[in-house]
């Protein structure tokens, strides 16, 4: 692999221009050895090991924006519920005669009457219409003043239903009126005032996203010195990527450097500027996105295959933001709930069947009750699956010799329909798929999920070419679209992996909870691994 180029490792942390704060790790002579130490016996090639690089990194880059959305959400929260106590009290003080005297506490008491605006019923209310508004989210929704007074014109409503139908509608429509106007002037005079309390007391660069813009050198220049990517923005420009070779002054490198730039400097946003061609635009998303990378498009509005443009505002600007749907942290943080829960349920309730199958394992034959292999998980991640074992002890070292005798012609899928290998009750677990069990250990540590394409082995996945490793997007499953969808059938490699990419652009909850329940049908079949 070829080292960064000089002007990456000795790019001065003061440069001038829209671009602050080059990471210092960008000097490093040898980001690699960072960022593949635990995949260099693999023995791939250059550019899929800096692929796996990128995967291993993309929790990390998943995890800080998760990070930044729950504490964004929770100030939002609490500021609001604090907004609504001050105008509530204010409220209270006027029509006590406490504050603007006494006609204005009488007109106010005829409006709003002692008990209106019940401090927990208007505050899940108005919690409500903010929520459904949208401004909990990113960008400038949640200083949008029509935004908010929409959503406090759903809050007024809530809790005036049921008055419209004992104190009649022209009292209700005052009520409503006052309510709304008085909510939403505070809310929108907090929601200002906590952007420039932020900016004051925090300094705005600390939690700012480090960003990197990637296109034609005039085009990136423009849109880092945009009021998008200012000093006061969510995001902190760090250099760009040319599209053209050889690169512009002051550009990191080109659209072949990429992968490495992301690696060794830590982007957590890749902005789009301008033309790219679609091959490039692939690249680019591609590898951004197996970094965990946000990737946003100025001004161009890009349809690129399993990837979602969306329109987002940032301070007056839109941009577009390309999404995968297995990438977004929220549903890889329900996906890994539900692992947890599954597997200790699982594990607990099927421990008697444990129990009676390691028994009759080890009364089978010599050997150990459980088959341990090394296999490639997420990111290009080494873990050892763990099975029942299946067949005679050392078996494992005679698999080079049943190459030819696999019924796949593609080496990067074996399976020998009798194998000679297998103890009469291994055929029997294989059948049943009971063998696969105690894969649940896998799940409950991490290293698998109950959903997910088959972990490859590292023999296979030195074969690879590049469009395969979109399968190390995700955790390898105990079960998978490969498995239920006819894997004893389908034995073309490059079908396989159709099917594990489709699966990882369009994961829900329920299309595992489909592939679960279709796993019960295989297995009750026994249509298992025979």
């Amino acid at each position: 692999m070829e080292p960064l180029p000089s002007d990456i490792r000795h790019e001065s942390s003061t440069s001038t221009g829209p671009y602050r704060a080059v990471k210092s790790r960008l000097r490093s002579s040898s980001p690699e050895q960072r960022r593949l130490e635990d995949a260099t016996h693999l023995k791939l090639n250059a550019p899929a090991q800096v692929r796996l690089g990128l995967q291993r990194r993309a929790p990390a880059n998943l995890r800080r924006h998760v990070q930044r959305a729950v504490i964004r959400f929770l100030t939002l929260v609490v500021a609001d519920l604090a907004a609504f106590g001050l105008m509530r009290a204010l409220i209270r003080a006027v029509r006590d005669g406490e504050l603007l005297g006494s006609w204005f506490a009488a007109e106010l008491r005829s409006a709003l009457p002692a008990g209106y605006l019940n401090g927990w019923q208007f505050a899940a209310a108005l919690f409500l219409g903010l929520m459904v508004l949208g401004t909990y989210g990113p960008g400038d929704r949640r200083r949008d003043h029509w935004r908010l007074f929409l959503a406090c014109a759903l809050a007024g409503a809530l809790p005036l239903w049921i008055l419209l139908w004992t104190r009649g509608l022209d009292v209700v429509l005052l009520q409503y009126g006052l309510t709304v106007v008085l909510v939403w002037a505070g809310v929108v005079a907090e929601r200002l005032t906590i952007d420039r309390l932020v900016v004051r007391v925090r300094n705005p660069e600390r939690n700012a996203a480090d960003t990197l813009f990637v296109g034609p050198a005039h085009e990136c220049s423009a849109v880092a010195g945009s009021p998008a990517f200012g000093r006061a923005s969510e995001y902190r420009p760090i250099g760009f990527v040319d599209v053209q070779a050889p690169p512009g002054a002051g550009a990191l490198g080109t659209i072949a450097d990429l992968p490495v730039l992301l690696a060794a400097s830590g982007t957590e946003v890749v902005v789009i500027c301008g033309f790219l061609p679609d091959l490039q635009l692939r690249e680019v998303v591609d590898a951004a996105l197996a970094a965990g990378c946000q990737v946003m498009s100025v001004p161009r509005v890009v349809e690129v295959a399993g990837v979602h443009p969306t329109t987002v505002w940032r301070q007056g600007q839109a941009l577009v933001q390309l999404t995968a749907p297995s990438l977004r942290g929220q549903q890889l943080f329900v996906k890994r709930a539900i692992d947890m829960v599954g597997a200790a349920i699982g594990l607990i309730l099927l421990s008697p069947v444990f129990a009676v199958l390691a028994v009759l394992v080890k009364l089978g034959s010599a050997g150990p009750v459980f088959f341990r292999q090394e296999r490639v998980g997420r990111g290009g991640r080494l873990f050892q699956i763990i099975k029942f074992r299946t067949m005679e002890d050392g078996a494992e070292g005679k698999r080079d010799e049943l190459l030819a005798q696999s019924v796949y012609k593609d080496a990067r899928l074996f399976k020998i329909a009798q194998d000679p290998r297998t103890t009469r009750l291994g055929r029997w677990l294989r059948r049943t798929s009971l063998d696969e069990l105690p894969q649940l250990v896998n799940v409950l540590s991490g290293e698998m999920s109950l959903v997910g394409p088959r972990p490859p082995l590292p023999s296979e996945v030195v074969l690879y070419e590049q469009h395969h490793y979109t399968r190390f997007d995700v955790k390898p499953g105990m079960t998978g679209p490969w498995q239920v969808a006819g894997r004893n059938e389908i034995r073309d490699f490059e079908e396989v992996v159709m099917l594990e990419t489709e699966y990882i652009r369009q994961w829900s909850i329920w299309t595992d909870v489909v592939i679960l329940m279709r796993t019960v049908g295989v297995v009750a079949r026994m249509r298992g691994a025979h």
